[in-house]
């Protein structure tokens, strides 16, 4: 695994990193986007997707083509790439998609394994059996204990240099993915997807999306490659790329726009709903709202398909932009607020923050307070379990400006929110050089309250004050007993 996949740089838990892929003979940069490829479906040309979008990967299903009588015997006969005239590398689904759909599927791990070799796959996926959220404990250890064994299998498997992904299940069940991505990680397999999320996606239940997402990485650990099956709408790729996934696909860019939906990074919009086109891609640029209307049925099919990946890809380019500047949190509470649904998926990965903070760089760009949520970020987490650290005098005045009221303390510190007490000699350090608002939130105070409290109690033979400025009553009274206070506002 190690060998495959090496990073490159990280923000919070996501990074850009490169996937050697030796049976393509390509080295992908991740994070990136794979479009989903039906050969039964003509809807954008996988040369067209690498020429004019940039894709360096596509994913499509091992188990259309076995059971294809068109298709079958070509894939075999030519392999994949010059089938489908695709330079970059080329994952394949096993049928576990319809197993999922429809109960039950006629071919084997080994046989599927097989085929996907045969046929000149670069990266393969084993049977699993993804698991619906919401089933029984009981339900979902069986069908995890199934899917264990069928990847212990694969990894026993010689595929040469093709590359075998590890699913990883465990339905809603946080223990049992944790336990899944620890035994994925030990099969020695290459890539790991995580499993049957696809219906907590379309039901926006982004905060169980992310419960799942933390749990499987505990227990794959910080070097595995994470794909995230089935999550294809751009708006979400910047949220799970903070929580370390590096792998999207998507049918949806083909899917939505069928029915004529347009996707954004805000949402998906209708058409008919819309008399302008917030997008400068060219198909945007070159047709307008009322010229795509006027299509063909065909072609606006084709052009609306093109105007998603354009989206799609875009982001992705924001994402890794946003990492190496260190800004990829400032992006995903851009997108927190496009929909309840985020912002309840934002919160959740900062319910993780620990989590988080044990991957994300201790230095980086500037931090900017941009929410209530800024103030649970890793970097917030960080500081105050530093601040445990710092040597402090005899008698040390906390203060978010005014001056203390006499000369019996030995240092004076700033309290900015959300950090809480930042010394003189660690002003000019990273977080502590944030931009925040002159006029802070709850949220913000409530964590300079808490950080002013591990000061204290960390060090309780120093006398302390605190000067605040109006800080609410409830606040107030978190704080130690024998914190000296001064009202700066009264």
């Amino acid at each position: 695994m190690g060998e495959r996949f090496e990073l490159q740089t990280a923000d919070a838990a996501g990074r850009i990193g490169e996937l050697t892929v030796p049976r393509a003979g390509v080295t992908v940069e991740t994070p990136t986007l794979l479009p989903v490829i039906n050969p039964h479906l003509d809807t954008i040309a996988p040369r067209r997707l690498a020429d004019e979008f940039g894709a360096e990967a596509l994913i499509t299903n091992a188990y259309i083509f076995h059971g294809s009588e068109d298709y079958r015997e070509r894939a075999i006969d030519e392999g994949l790439h010059d089938l489908l005239d695709f330079p970059g590398a080329i994952m394949t689904d096993s049928g576990s998609f319809q197993l999922a759909e429809y109960g039950k599927i006629d071919v084997t791990t080994e046989e599927i394994l097989q085929f996907q070799f045969d046929i000149g796959s670069d990266i393969a996926t084993p049977v699993d059996i993804p698991t619906e959220p919401g089933v029984s404990r009981e339900t979902a250890e069986a069908e995890l204990e199934t899917t264990q064994e069928r990847l212990e299998l694969a990894a026993s498997i010689d595929t040469g240099d093709m590359l075998v992904s590890a699913p990883v299940q465990g339905s809603t069940h946080s223990d049992l993915r944790e336990r899944a991505g620890a035994h994925a990680a030990e099969t020695g397999l290459d890539v790991f997807p995580i499993g049957a999320v696809v219906p907590l996606l379309n039901e926006y239940r982004y905060a169980d999306v992310v419960d799942a997402v933390a749990a499987a990485k505990r227990g794959l650990g910080p070097a595995a490659p994470v794909h995230l099956f089935g999550a294809g709408h751009p708006m979400m790729f910047a949220l799970a790329a903070a929580l370390g996934c590096d792998l999207f696909d998507s049918a949806a860019y083909a899917i939505y726009a069928r029915d004529d939906r347009y996707l954004t990074v805000r949402g998906t919009r209708h058409l008919d709903d819309l008399d302008h086109l917030p997008c400068s891609c060219p198909i945007c640029v070159d047709h307008g709202a009322a010229g795509l209307r006027d299509l063909p049925d065909d072609r606006r099919e084709t052009a609306l398909a093109a105007h998603n990946l354009h989206v799609s890809f875009a982001e992705i380019r924001r994402i890794k932009a946003a990492i190496r500047e260190g800004s990829l949190l400032e992006l995903v509470d851009e997108r927190a607020r496009s929909h309840p649904a985020m912002l309840d998926g934002y919160r959740a990965l900062l319910a993780h923050a620990d989590q988080l903070e044990r991957e994300d760089p201790s230095s980086k760009g500037t931090f900017f307070v941009t929410s209530a949520e800024s103030a649970r970020r890793p970097e917030v987490v960080r500081h105050h379990d530093r601040l445990d650290r710092l040597s402090v005098p005899d008698a040390l005045f906390l203060t978010e400006g005014p001056d203390p009221p006499s000369d019996e303390y030995d240092d004076v510190w700033r309290v900015v929110p959300p950090f809480g007490p930042v010394p003189s000699a660690l002003s000019r350090t990273y977080p502590l050089t944030a931009e925040v608002p002159t006029r802070p939130d709850r949220a913000a105070l409530e964590a300079a309250a808490r950080g002013v409290s591990r000061l204290v109690d960390a060090h309780p033979e120093t006398s302390f004050g605190l000067a605040h400025r109006g800080w609410p009553p409830a606040i107030i009274e978190s704080l130690p007993d024998e914190l000296a206070l001064f009202d700066g506002e009264s």
